[in-house]
């Protein structure tokens, strides 16, 4: 019986890591046909998606106007 549980969870994994391979493997082939206004649009959507990052990470840090980060960090001290 142990054998059986063994064998269905390496069909399982198998499963899982083909389906990741093909699913890679579609994406790559669409992607080489790409034209440069298509590159344009993705280089301007990374660069959007990165600004937007560094913003949220900038109003989190600075707009901490309850003063709980000093509290926090300086509980964290101790």
């Amino acid at each position: 019986m142990t054998m059986v549980y063994l064998s269905l969870a390496v069909t399982a994994v198998v499963s899982v890591g083909a389906a990741a391979v093909v699913v890679l493997v579609r994406r790559q082939r669409r992607r080489m046909g790409s034209s440069s206004e298509a590159q344009r649009i993705e280089a301007a959507a990374t660069s959007g998606i990165r600004d937007a990052r560094r913003q949220a990470h900038a109003y989190w840090y600075f707009n901490d106007g309850g003063g709980l980060s000093a509290v926090r960090d300086r509980d964290s001290r101790s």
